[in-house]
Parts: C-alpha cells; structure tokens; sequence
C-alpha cells in the first residue's frame, strides 16, 4: 500500500506561502502530513513537490520519502496527480492512499481506516465526514491509468471518483478526523 502526499501548491490564497512550510507544531506540515501515510499504513510514500520545492527540501526532513517534483504545480493538483502516479507506477504497489498536504486534521488513525478498506487492484475507497466523500482516497493500482488520464486542473481525480460512485466504499472517520483545509490566513489559527 503507497502513500502519495500532493504538496506542489503555491498557497495562493495564503499570499504565495507554499502550504507544505507552514509551521505545525514546529516542524513544516509536510513532515506530519508524510508521516500520517507512514504510520498509517503506507510505505512506500512518495512526496510531490512544486512550489518552493528547494525550499522545502531544505527545511523538511524528507529523507524517509521518494519525492518528485511537478514543474507543471500551477496548473493544479490533477498535474501533481498524475505526476505521483507516475512515480508509483513501477513500485510494486498493489493500490496508492493520496493524501493532501493542507489537511493537518486527518492523521495515521484515518489513513489506517482507509487502508483497511483495500479487496483487491479495483479498489476504490474513500474517508467520509458525515457520510461526505474527502479525503484520505484509495486508489487500487488497476484504475491508476484512468485516474491519471482524467486528472485535470485543480479538481484531482474528482470527476473520476464521481463517474464511479457506485464503485467507491465510503469509510466515516469523522469520528477521528477532521477534514478541514488551510487555505486562507483565517485558517492558520488550526496550526499549533
């Protein structure tokens, strides 16, 4: 089971302070983002940088990760999709948890709930909040190339997902998760 962490984004919205730096209980969110896929589960995990990438590298202990960079990020997370995809492509991974580096609320113990939803290369699984699909999303290895192909702009696999809804096992985790994004400066008050 891999975990793919999209962290390519510029924070546009948080005035160009690329997400995967903000400070998180004194270390950048990428590394808890990472390591929630780790102790969640997944390994291997793979990292897709874009924005500020040098930046993160040398500021975030990456070590433990394979880590691509997107040098197409501003087109939006459909490209960092399909980038980390591609990475995984030849890792033996039998199915790819993607997770979102701006979500510090969703830790190890709903990545684990997503993983154990896993029956095989066709898997299609998702963490629900209230019976709403987010994220952490399982993908099974045999629908990565659909995925990629329909990956567009900054809604990821989200058409696909919707094109499949009846294949895609919903997994609530509301109950130890919360799905919440950093996107502005007024959500800056959820980082400790």
């Amino acid at each position: 089971m891999a975990g793919l962490l999209l962290a390519a984004g510029g924070g546009r919205r948080l005035g160009g302070r690329p997400k995967a730096l903000l400070d998180h209980r004194g270390r950048p969110l990428v590394e808890h983002a990472a390591r929630a896929l780790r102790d969640g589960g997944c390994d291997p995990v793979h990292i897709v940088l874009g924005a500020a990438s040098g930046s993160v590298r040398a500021r975030a202990d990456l070590s433990a990760y394979g880590v691509s960079e997107n040098p197409d990020w501003a087109q939006g997370m459909g490209s960092s999709l399909r980038v980390g995809l591609a990475a995984l492509a030849g890792s033996g991974a039998d199915a790819v948890v993607v997770s979102l580096v701006d979500q510090p609320g969703i830790g190890a113990a709903a990545v684990g709930r997503v993983v154990a939803a896993y029956e095989g290369g066709a898997s299609l699984a998702s963490a629900a909040y209230d019976g709403r699909r987010g994220h952490p999303v399982l993908f099974g290895a045999e629908r990565w190339p659909d995925i990629a192909a329909t990956a567009t702009g900054d809604r990821g696999a989200r058409a696909y997902l919707q094109e499949h809804a009846d294949a895609l096992t919903l997994v609530e985790c509301s109950d130890i998760a919360e799905p919440y994004d950093i996107d502005t400066a007024e959500d800056l008050h959820r980082l400790r």
